[in-house]
Order: structure tokens, then C-alpha cells, then sequence
């Protein structure tokens, strides 16, 4: 597919510095820009590539002052960044999109399928379960008796989505993400061995989320675990069961909430933090990456680091003294023998 500056700069609203019948139809990091990309330019550290950049267009914020000859047909908006994802979700948006059930997929009589929906091969849907309208349901997916999935979700190849989960509209699942497994509850016996609880909840996402690959949310104990509307979650996240994530919460890779967490909304969570089952986490919070979050966090718009997991800026001024301590311990050492010297004396 094929745009012009023109058509790309009324579509952003923008300003077109250079030819506005400037043909692209693929996109490239500035960088690696050649003939017939777009690119953009919103990090300054990046800005010595627009000088050399073999992009034929590329998106720059409107007070971007250049200091050099630039041969690329420029665009001015007011935040290259969002308005070069605006187009990618418009290039996505205008791809073909497949519909209709294969014969070899299995679906119960009782199940509801929407209208406009598509259903790969290999793919089984329970019975009584609803996919809504316009869904797409790759192959090798499992949705379970009961499941209800609203309209415009995308389900990748190997999602599994057990029994009684509920999926709201406009959701994005990836590949190999397993929604509604046993929850991880275990009673302890005598003679060291353990009987397993029933896990007789479910799993509720809300509209708009996206969940990543190789995701586990597990189902609740009683009730229901939840991932409120607008959620992002990255790849090989886990979720315990009883869990509760906030609206607009986005949660970077291999991080592990445990067991009836509440986490708030608009959180930002980086990648490989842990959460301690049954404490909250305020709205707005943000953790740093290999964070250990083993106490409430009652304060809204922190933010905190570390394991276990403080205020960042005691964090960082701490670091620096993390760092002197084998000086610091070589010098009281010292002075201990100084002391004990003069005691002697």
C-alpha cells in the first residue's frame, strides 16, 4: 500500500515540509532508513541520522530546528512519536483480514459464534461458550464450556482460555497465554503432603486489553481474578489467583503478581518485579525493574525500586554508599586498630 506526504500529513494534520507527492509504502527506524520509507524523529540522541537517513519521509515534532541540509520530505506534527503510531495502526488496520470458519476447526452446537468472525483450523470452542462479532481466533486455540468473549478480540495461535473465564471487547491475547489455570492453592496435611483446593472462580478481563505471549492468569479460588480495562501486559507475566490489576496498568516482561495482590491503576511496572500475595499497590505507582514488593504500598504516584523495593531517589543516593562500603569497612578496620593501639598504650 502506497501513501504521499500529502495524504500522510492530512491524515496527522500536518505540515509538509519539501514535495508533497513524495510516495512511501513501508516504514524503517530512522537508521536504516532507504527509498520509499518512513521514518521519524522524536529522541534528539537520534537526530544526526536525519542528515543521512535514505528515508523518503519522515515525521518530525514541529519545533524541531534542523542544523544541516536535510534531503528527506519532512512532516511536521505535534508529537512525531504518537502520530507515527497513529499511522502504524492505520497501515494495520487496513490489512486484509481473514473471515469465516474453517472445516477443521470443532465447535459445539451450543456454542454462539458472531457474525464476521474468523475461526482457524484446529481451533475447539465449548459449549455454551460466545465469541462475538467480528473476532479472530487463530489456529490451535482452546476456548472452554461458558467462555463468553466479546466483539473485535484477537486470539492468537495456542491461546487456551478455560472454562467460565469472561473477555471483554476489543481484546488482543497472544500466542501460547494460558487464561483460567488452577489457581496455585494447596492446603498443608499432615506428614508434609498437601491437598489440593478447588479452584471454582474464573478469570475477567475487561475491554481493551492485551495481554502478551506465554502469559498465565490463573483462575480465582472463589470469585473472580481481574484485569480491569486497558490493561497492557508483556510476555511471561504471571498472575495469581485473586489478583486484581487496575485500569491503564501496563506491566513489563517475567514480572509475578502473587495471590490477591491489588495492584492500582495507571501503575507502571518494569520487567522481572515481584509482587507478595494480599497487599495493594497505590494507583500510579511506579517500580523499577527487579523490584521485590513485599509490603503495601499506600502512597499514590511513587516511585520505588529495589528488593525489597523503596523510594527511588534513597534508592539511588544508597547505591552510591552500596558501592563504598569495602572502603568504607577497610578504613573502620583500620580505625579499630588505631583504637586498640591507643588503648594499649
Amino acid at each position: 500500500m502506497e501513501f504521499t506526504a500529502a495524504i500522510i500529513a492530512g491524515f496527522l494534520k500536518g505540515e509538509i515540509e519539501g514535495d508533497p507527492e513524495t510516495k512511501v509504502n513501508t516504514v524503517a527506524k530512522i537508521e536504516e532508513g532507504h527509498p520509499g520509507a518512513l521514518s521519524f524523529l522524536a529522541n534528539p540522541k537520534y537526530e544526526n541520522y536525519i542528515y543521512t537517513t535514505l528515508s523518503s519521509i519522515v515525521l518530525v515534532n514541529k519545533s524541531f530546528v534542523p542544523s544541516s541540509e536535510i534531503n528527506a520530505t519532512l512532516i511536521r506534527v505535534d508529537n512525531a512519536y504518537e502520530s507515527f503510531a497513529s499511522l502504524l495502526r492505520l497501515v494495520d488496520q487496513a490489512r486484509p483480514r481473514k473471515t469465516g470458519i474453517n472445516p477443521m476447526s470443532v465447535i459445539e452446537p451450543s456454542a454462539r459464534i458472531g457474525t464476521g468472525a474468523y475461526i482457524g483450523p484446529y481451533v475447539y470452542i465449548g459449549e455454551n461458550a460466545v465469541l462475538g462479532e467480528g473476532c479472530s481466533v487463530f489456529p490451535n486455540v482452546y476456548i472452554g464450556d461458558n467462555v463468553i468473549i466479546g466483539k473485535n478480540c484477537t486470539l492468537n495461535p495456542g491461546v487456551t482460555i478455560y472454562h467460565e473465564c469472561v473477555i471483554g471487547d476489543n481484546c488482543i491475547i497472544h500466542a501460547g497465554t494460558v487464561i483460567g489455570s488452577d489457581g496455585f492453592g494447596f492446603a498443608p496435611q499432615s506428614e508434609n503432603e498437601f491437598a489440593k483446593i478447588p479452584q471454582l472462580g474464573n478469570v475477567i478481563l475487561e475491554d481493551n486489553v492485551e495481554i502478551g505471549a506465554n502469559v498465565t492468569i490463573d483462575r480465582a479460588t472463589m470469585g473472580s481474578t481481574i484485569i480491569r480495562k486497558g490493561v497492557k501486559l508483556d510476555n511471561l507475566i504471571q498472575v495469581g489467583h485473586n489478583a486484581e490489576v487496575g485500569e491503564n496498568t501496563v506491566i513489563a516482561a517475567q514480572t509475578g503478581i502473587a495471590g490477591s495482590a491489588r495492584v492500582g491503576r495507571n501503575c507502571m511496572i518494569g520487567g522481572q518485579v515481584g509482587i507478595a500475595g494480599h497487599i495493594k499497590v497505590a494507583p500510579g505507582t511506579k517500580i523499577g525493574a527487579q523490584a521485590g514488593i513485599g509490603g503495601e504500598v499506600k502512597e499514590e504516584n511513587t516511585v520505588i525500586i529495589g528488593s525489597p523495593a523503596f523510594d527511588f531517589k534513597n534508592f539511588m543516593k544508597s547505591s552510591v554508599v552500596f558501592r563504598k562500603l569495602p572502603d568504607l569497612k577497610s578504613k573502620v578496620d583500620k580505625m579499630e586498630k588505631e583504637i586498640e593501639s591507643l588503648k594499649n598504650r
